[in-house]
């Protein structure tokens, strides 16, 4: 993160995503991962084929979970002195950021859920950062 930030660019908040953010993306391979492991069963008890489907599934939906996770694992949020980055990808990273002397005002905002887990969507312009855990200050910085 060091080589994101410009000379005299002080670090303000980095996070990761709240882990709410993993609900909505890990809900399809875990649906698919319970029929896999249904069709594991069955196969066991009916025939040997719905086994080697219900395996299948179950390794399908290992690796879109592994892949989601670390998505979601190597997305990081900078809000510096100076500019509110988002950096993500794995193989090759992007930032993707405003300069905060660019926009009229840093919005914090948190619906009833956020406010029971603990997270919340920054607002700068028309750059929104949902799932912003709220903890680390963040309600102090923005406020």
């Amino acid at each position: 993160m060091a080589r994101l930030l410009a000379p005299g660019e002080d670090v303000c908040l980095q996070t990761r995503p709240h882990g709410i953010a993993l609900a909505r993306p890990l809900s399809r391979p875990l649906v698919l991962a319970g029929a896999g492991a249904g069709l594991v069963v069955l196969g066991s008890l009916l025939a040997w084929p719905l086994g080697i489907v219900g395996a299948a599934l179950l390794a399908f939906s290992a690796l879109a979970v592994f892949r989601i996770v670390l998505r979601w694992d190597r997305t990081e949020l900078l809000l510096t002195t100076e500019r509110l980055l988002v950096v993500h990808g794995v193989a090759r990273r992007r930032a993707a950021g405003v300069r905060l002397r660019q926009v009229a005002a840093l919005e914090w905002e948190q619906g009833i859920l956020g406010r029971l887990l603990g997270y919340g969507t920054i607002i700068a312009g028309d750059f929104e950062v949902p799932y912003v855990p709220a903890h680390g200050g963040i309600t102090e910085l923005l406020g």
